[in-house]
């Protein structure tokens, strides 16, 4: 079923126009998201586009100061206007696949236990429901290259810690309510730390300095302790 989507465009700032598309946590807004910003940063990407900073349910649009913004309203108003559903296709098939390896459990992911036990499941049953989904990056944020993953299980949802710990460990891979996510680096944080990946999620040495981008779909790969090493970049 094709389903209709509505947008408000609201300024953001002098060289920005925001594309409101709601205000909640939604697949099918999600995807929209991500299907306007991979055809506006696409191969017939216009002069003016400086910037686009992809969220849950709307879309940043920074341009060149030197743009006339009634003008790039307009256009943005006809790119909203076009059929939405091969927009949203076209997005899914371009979506990269990228693979993290996590160590479950141990020192690595300390909540584990207790998360599986409010759960009502064994922690091996945790591990394999967590790594068989397959996520959406939604968005990127709180720190750089923190990716809030879209697709959790409903029934591994688990409220956040009631006292946030002062340091999370860098690759940590948590579930915090209804999403699951990644602490790129050292910090507090107040998530269901379920184990942690030995890759760098945020490098700006890098000439993309964040592993994984808005629109990406991400696997879990459960390894052993002994490979986390192995399986750095």
């Amino acid at each position: 079923m094709n389903r209709s989507f509505v947008c408000d465009i609201e300024a953001l700032a002098d060289d920005a126009w925001l594309l409101r598309f709601g205000d909640q946590l939604d697949p099918q807004l999600n995807a929209r998201v991500h299907a306007i910003a991979r055809r506006l940063g696409g191969e017939h990407k216009p002069h003016w586009l400086r910037g686009l900073v992809p969220a849950f349910a709307s879309l940043g649009v920074f341009f060149d100061p030197a743009a006339d913004p009634a003008h790039i309203h307009e256009e943005l108003l006809a790119l909203l206007a076009m059929d939405e559903t091969p927009v949203v296709d076209a997005s899914a098939q371009a979506a990269r696949t990228v693979e993290i390896p996590v160590v479950y459990g141990g020192e690595f992911g300390p909540d584990l236990e207790s998360a599986a036990a409010e759960l009502q499941m064994s922690p091996q049953q945790l591990i394999t429901r967590h790594s068989s989904g397959v996520y959406t990056v939604a968005m990127i944020g709180f720190a750089p290259g923190f990716p809030y993953l879209a697709g959790l299980d409903p029934a591994l949802a688990l409220p956040r810690l009631a006292t946030p710990r002062a340091r999370v460990a860098a690759g940590s891979v948590a579930i915090g309510g209804a999403q699951t996510g990644i602490y790129p680096r050292e910090s507090p944080g107040g998530w269901r730390l379920l184990g942690r990946t030995p890759k760098v999620l945020f490098d700006p040495a890098r000439a993309t300095p964040s592993l994984l981008l808005p629109g990406d779909r991400v696997r879990f790969v459960a390894i052993e302790a002994d490979r986390f090493a192995d399986a750095a970049p």
